[in-house]
């Protein structure tokens, strides 16, 4: 484990299968934001670790961590297997609830691509003890009948010229039930490459957290 400027980064073990994550603990966090990353990508998502250390500077704690084990990812089937992916970060959400270093922390999750429907459905599992979702360049469409069991406050944000994702993220928000908000980040495309992009992102998702996971006391 590393402790730099009161922050604890430590490498984890998620169980039963010991995925291998990165906790991102500030000091004096009071919400951890779990990330369900994408099909293809993994822990070491560049995008995903940008936002988790952005959202770390500002006082929230992160946990990034592969959903697959590396024989799992071989088959492309389960890349794309949302029952499963979203098991993985119930599984984790679990584990931090039981250990130590983060029991007493409120519960954000933050997906992209198809993680954000993993991601949503996992919510919908979990109940009240997710406070926020938020989803970037998500496919939430691809959390198919549970969208309308989500009970925490959701916000998809799309890039402006991500045109058939924006589409499906459209769909999704209307068939979410509870707060929910949509944000487009004008000129981005679906990775949100351009400049001051994934800024954006990093603004719009800090925000979110702060307001629904960290400020309301309910």
């Amino acid at each position: 484990m590393t402790v730099m400027a009161e922050l604890l980064i430590k490498e984890v073990r998620i169980p039963p299968l010991k995925l291998p994550g990165t906790l991102r603990l500030p000091a004096g966090a009071r919400v951890l934001v779990v990330f369900a990353h994408g099909s293809g990508s993994s822990r070491l998502s560049p995008r995903n670790i940008a936002v988790a250390e952005a959202l770390a500077q500002q006082g929230m704690a992160t946990l990034l961590f592969d959903l697959l084990t590396p024989e799992e990812e071989s088959d492309r089937a389960n890349v794309f297997d949302i029952a499963l992916l979203a098991k993985r970060v119930v599984d984790a959400v679990r584990w931090l609830e039981a250990n130590d270093l983060t029991r007493t922390l409120r519960f954000g999750l933050f997906g992209a691509s198809t993680g954000a429907a993993a991601a949503l459905v996992a919510a919908a599992k979990l109940g009240p003890r997710v406070k926020a979702v938020v989803s970037r360049g998500g496919r939430p469409d691809l959390a198919g009948d549970a969208l309308e069991q989500v009970m925490a406050p959701t916000l998809l944000i799309v890039g402006g010229a991500d045109d058939v994702v924006l589409v499906l993220n459209r769909r999704a928000l209307a068939r979410l039930k509870g707060e929910k908000a949509l944000e487009i980040v004008p000129g981005a495309t679906h990775l949100f490459p351009e400049k001051g992009a994934l800024e954006a992102v990093i603004g719009h998702a800090a925000r979110w957290f702060r307001h629904h996971v960290v400020e309301d006391k309910q």
